[in-house]
Protein backbone atom coordinates (compact mmCIF):
# COMPACT_ATOMS: atom_id res chain seq x y z
CA UNK A 1 0.00 0.00 0.00
CA UNK A 2 1.10 3.56 -0.63
CA UNK A 3 0.87 4.35 3.09
CA UNK A 4 3.51 1.70 3.76
CA UNK A 5 6.05 3.93 2.03
CA UNK A 6 5.93 6.25 5.05
CA UNK A 7 6.19 3.51 7.68
CA UNK A 8 9.13 4.02 10.05
CA UNK A 9 8.56 0.98 12.26
CA UNK A 10 11.80 -0.37 13.69
CA UNK A 11 13.80 2.75 12.90
CA UNK A 12 15.52 5.21 15.21
CA UNK A 13 15.50 8.93 14.45
CA UNK A 14 17.45 11.80 16.02
CA UNK A 15 15.94 15.27 15.76
CA UNK A 16 18.12 18.14 16.95
CA UNK A 17 16.19 21.14 18.17
CA UNK A 18 13.47 18.57 18.72
CA UNK A 19 11.83 20.03 21.81
CA UNK A 20 9.85 22.80 20.11
CA UNK A 21 8.71 24.28 16.82
CA UNK A 22 9.33 22.35 13.62
CA UNK A 23 11.55 19.86 15.45
CA UNK A 24 8.81 18.84 17.86
CA UNK A 25 6.38 18.35 14.97
CA UNK A 26 8.86 16.04 13.25
CA UNK A 27 9.52 14.06 16.44
CA UNK A 28 5.81 13.43 16.95
CA UNK A 29 5.23 12.54 13.30
CA UNK A 30 8.11 10.05 13.25
CA UNK A 31 6.86 8.40 16.45
CA UNK A 32 3.31 8.25 15.10
CA UNK A 33 4.68 6.41 12.06
CA UNK A 34 6.53 3.85 14.18
CA UNK A 35 9.98 5.24 14.90
CA UNK A 36 11.77 5.42 18.22
CA UNK A 37 13.06 8.94 18.66
CA UNK A 38 15.87 10.94 20.21
CA UNK A 39 15.00 14.49 21.17
CA UNK A 40 18.14 16.62 21.38
CA UNK A 41 18.27 20.25 22.46
CA UNK A 42 20.04 22.53 24.91
CA UNK A 43 17.40 22.37 27.64
CA UNK A 44 17.10 18.80 28.87
CA UNK A 45 13.81 19.42 30.68
CA UNK A 46 12.09 20.48 27.47
CA UNK A 47 13.43 17.38 25.71
CA UNK A 48 12.18 15.15 28.51
CA UNK A 49 8.70 16.67 28.25
CA UNK A 50 8.48 15.79 24.56
CA UNK A 51 9.90 12.33 25.23
CA UNK A 52 7.18 11.73 27.82
CA UNK A 53 4.55 12.86 25.32
CA UNK A 54 5.89 10.41 22.74
CA UNK A 55 5.74 7.52 25.18
CA UNK A 56 2.23 8.39 26.34
CA UNK A 57 0.68 9.08 22.93
CA UNK A 58 2.45 6.55 20.71
CA UNK A 59 4.09 3.98 22.97
CA UNK A 60 7.46 4.45 21.33
CA UNK A 61 10.85 4.59 22.98
CA UNK A 62 12.04 8.15 23.38
CA UNK A 63 15.41 9.40 24.59
CA UNK A 64 16.05 12.98 25.74
CA UNK A 65 19.60 14.29 25.35
CA UNK A 66 21.04 17.69 26.28
CA UNK A 67 22.86 18.87 23.17
CA UNK A 68 24.51 22.07 22.01
CA UNK A 69 24.39 22.10 18.22
CA UNK A 70 27.57 24.14 17.93
CA UNK A 71 29.68 21.70 19.97
CA UNK A 72 31.93 19.19 18.22
CA UNK A 73 32.12 17.12 21.40
CA UNK A 74 28.35 17.16 21.96
CA UNK A 75 27.86 15.65 18.50
CA UNK A 76 29.92 12.66 19.60
CA UNK A 77 28.07 12.41 22.92
CA UNK A 78 24.67 12.48 21.20
CA UNK A 79 25.72 9.88 18.66
CA UNK A 80 27.15 7.59 21.36
CA UNK A 81 24.10 7.96 23.61
CA UNK A 82 21.75 7.05 20.77
CA UNK A 83 23.59 3.83 19.96
CA UNK A 84 24.04 2.93 23.63
CA UNK A 85 20.35 3.39 24.49
CA UNK A 86 18.52 2.50 21.28
CA UNK A 87 21.02 0.31 19.48
CA UNK A 88 20.84 1.79 15.99
CA UNK A 89 20.45 4.98 13.98
CA UNK A 90 18.44 5.28 10.78
CA UNK A 91 17.36 8.91 10.49
CA UNK A 92 19.10 12.14 11.48
CA UNK A 93 17.38 15.52 11.25
CA UNK A 94 19.71 18.49 11.67
CA UNK A 95 17.03 20.96 12.70
CA UNK A 96 18.66 23.03 15.45
CA UNK A 97 19.58 26.55 14.40
CA UNK A 98 19.88 30.16 15.49
CA UNK A 99 19.71 33.61 13.88
CA UNK A 100 20.36 36.34 16.45
CA UNK A 101 19.45 39.91 15.65
CA UNK A 102 22.08 42.60 15.06
CA UNK A 103 21.62 46.34 14.50
CA UNK A 104 23.79 46.63 11.37
CA UNK A 105 26.22 44.49 9.41
CA UNK A 106 29.26 46.34 10.75
CA UNK A 107 28.03 45.60 14.28
CA UNK A 108 28.30 41.83 13.80
CA UNK A 109 30.94 40.67 16.26
CA UNK A 110 33.36 37.84 15.76
CA UNK A 111 31.68 36.04 18.65
CA UNK A 112 28.24 36.29 17.02
CA UNK A 113 29.63 35.22 13.64
CA UNK A 114 31.39 32.17 15.10
CA UNK A 115 28.36 31.19 17.19
CA UNK A 116 25.98 31.34 14.22
CA UNK A 117 28.36 29.38 12.00
CA UNK A 118 28.96 26.83 14.77
CA UNK A 119 25.31 26.07 15.49
CA UNK A 120 24.07 26.17 11.90
CA UNK A 121 26.99 24.60 10.02
CA UNK A 122 29.87 23.21 12.10
CA UNK A 123 27.81 21.09 14.47
CA UNK A 124 25.51 19.67 11.79
CA UNK A 125 28.57 18.76 9.71
CA UNK A 126 30.15 16.83 12.58
CA UNK A 127 26.97 15.04 13.60
CA UNK A 128 26.22 14.11 9.99
CA UNK A 129 29.76 12.83 9.48
CA UNK A 130 29.35 10.50 12.46
CA UNK A 131 25.82 9.40 11.60
CA UNK A 132 26.41 8.97 7.89
CA UNK A 133 29.55 6.90 8.38
CA UNK A 134 27.68 4.63 10.78
CA UNK A 135 24.62 4.32 8.53
CA UNK A 136 26.75 3.51 5.49
CA UNK A 137 28.49 0.72 7.41
CA UNK A 138 25.21 -0.80 8.57
CA UNK A 139 21.69 -0.69 7.11
CA UNK A 140 21.81 2.69 5.38
CA UNK A 141 19.56 5.56 6.34
CA UNK A 142 18.52 9.14 5.78
CA UNK A 143 20.09 12.44 6.80
CA UNK A 144 17.84 15.50 6.61
CA UNK A 145 19.15 19.02 6.90
CA UNK A 146 16.86 21.93 7.71
CA UNK A 147 18.12 25.00 5.89
CA UNK A 148 16.28 28.29 5.34
CA UNK A 149 15.02 30.38 2.48
CA UNK A 150 17.61 32.86 3.76
CA UNK A 151 20.20 30.58 2.13
CA UNK A 152 18.79 31.67 -1.23
CA UNK A 153 17.32 35.12 -0.56
CA UNK A 154 18.93 36.58 2.58
CA UNK A 155 17.62 39.79 4.04
CA UNK A 156 19.99 42.35 5.58
CA UNK A 157 18.99 41.05 9.03
CA UNK A 158 20.20 37.47 8.46
CA UNK A 159 23.41 37.64 6.45
CA UNK A 160 25.55 35.35 8.61
CA UNK A 161 22.66 32.93 9.13
CA UNK A 162 21.96 32.87 5.40
CA UNK A 163 25.61 32.18 4.64
CA UNK A 164 25.69 29.32 7.14
CA UNK A 165 22.52 27.81 5.69
CA UNK A 166 23.95 28.14 2.18
CA UNK A 167 26.77 25.97 3.50
CA UNK A 168 24.13 23.47 4.66
CA UNK A 169 22.74 23.37 1.11
CA UNK A 170 26.25 22.61 -0.13
CA UNK A 171 26.72 19.88 2.48
CA UNK A 172 23.51 18.27 1.30
CA UNK A 173 24.91 17.78 -2.19
CA UNK A 174 28.38 16.81 -1.00
CA UNK A 175 27.34 14.30 1.64
CA UNK A 176 24.81 12.72 -0.73
CA UNK A 177 27.81 11.81 -2.89
CA UNK A 178 29.95 10.87 0.09
CA UNK A 179 27.49 8.41 1.67
CA UNK A 180 25.63 7.06 -1.34
CA UNK A 181 24.35 4.64 -2.41
CA UNK A 182 22.91 3.42 0.91
CA UNK A 183 22.50 6.74 2.75
CA UNK A 184 20.31 9.49 1.35
CA UNK A 185 20.99 13.12 2.24
CA UNK A 186 18.33 15.75 1.56
CA UNK A 187 17.37 19.21 2.77
CA UNK A 188 14.17 20.98 3.75
CA UNK A 189 14.32 24.71 3.00
CA UNK A 190 11.61 26.46 5.05
CA UNK A 191 10.30 29.95 4.62
CA UNK A 192 8.59 31.79 7.50
CA UNK A 193 6.79 29.42 9.86
CA UNK A 194 4.59 30.53 12.73
CA UNK A 195 6.45 28.68 15.47
CA UNK A 196 7.07 30.03 18.96
CA UNK A 197 9.83 32.21 17.47
CA UNK A 198 7.18 34.15 15.57
CA UNK A 199 5.79 35.43 18.87
CA UNK A 200 8.53 38.06 18.72
CA UNK A 201 7.33 39.28 15.31
CA UNK A 202 4.86 42.03 14.56
CA UNK A 203 2.33 39.49 13.33
CA UNK A 204 -0.15 42.03 12.00
CA UNK A 205 2.55 43.58 9.82
CA UNK A 206 3.74 40.14 8.73
CA UNK A 207 0.26 39.05 7.73
CA UNK A 208 -0.18 42.19 5.64
CA UNK A 209 3.12 41.60 3.84
CA UNK A 210 2.45 37.89 3.40
CA UNK A 211 -0.66 38.52 1.33
CA UNK A 212 1.49 40.07 -1.38
CA UNK A 213 4.85 38.39 -0.74
CA UNK A 214 3.74 34.73 -0.95
CA UNK A 215 1.63 32.89 -3.48
CA UNK A 216 -0.22 31.22 -0.60
CA UNK A 217 -0.63 34.55 1.14
CA UNK A 218 0.43 33.45 4.63
CA UNK A 219 3.14 31.99 6.83
CA UNK A 220 3.45 28.27 7.41
CA UNK A 221 1.91 26.40 10.33
CA UNK A 222 4.38 24.14 12.20
CA UNK A 223 2.57 20.90 11.26
CA UNK A 224 3.05 21.73 7.59
CA UNK A 225 6.68 20.61 7.78
CA UNK A 226 5.59 17.02 8.47
CA UNK A 227 4.93 15.94 4.88
CA UNK A 228 8.42 16.90 3.74
CA UNK A 229 10.06 15.35 6.80
CA UNK A 230 8.23 12.02 6.44
CA UNK A 231 9.00 11.92 2.73
CA UNK A 232 12.74 12.31 3.27
CA UNK A 233 12.87 10.05 6.34
CA UNK A 234 10.99 7.15 4.78
CA UNK A 235 11.16 4.83 1.80
CA UNK A 236 8.87 7.22 -0.06
CA UNK A 237 12.05 9.08 -1.08
CA UNK A 238 14.09 5.98 -1.92
CA UNK A 239 15.32 7.51 -5.22
CA UNK A 240 15.84 11.04 -3.90
CA UNK A 241 19.16 12.33 -2.59
CA UNK A 242 21.02 15.62 -2.71
CA UNK A 243 17.68 17.44 -3.06
CA UNK A 244 16.60 20.81 -1.70
CA UNK A 245 12.84 21.08 -1.08
CA UNK A 246 11.55 24.61 -0.57
CA UNK A 247 8.48 24.82 1.67
CA UNK A 248 8.04 28.58 1.70
CA UNK A 249 4.55 29.42 0.54
CA UNK A 250 5.70 30.24 -2.98
CA UNK A 251 7.35 33.68 -2.86
CA UNK A 252 6.11 35.97 -5.62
Amino acid sequence: MTTDLFDLTGRVAIVTGGSRGLGREMVLAFAEHGADVVIASRKLGNCEAVAAEVRERFGRRALAVAYHAGSWDDAQLLFDATLAELGRLDVLVNNAGMSPLYPSVDAVTEELYDKVMGVNLKGPFRLSALAGTHMAAHDGGSIIFVSSIASQRPTPAELVYGAAKAGVNNLTAGLARTFGPTVRVNCIVPGPFLTDISKAWDLEAFERRAKDAFALGRGGEPHEVVGAALYFASDASSYTTGALLNIDGGPR
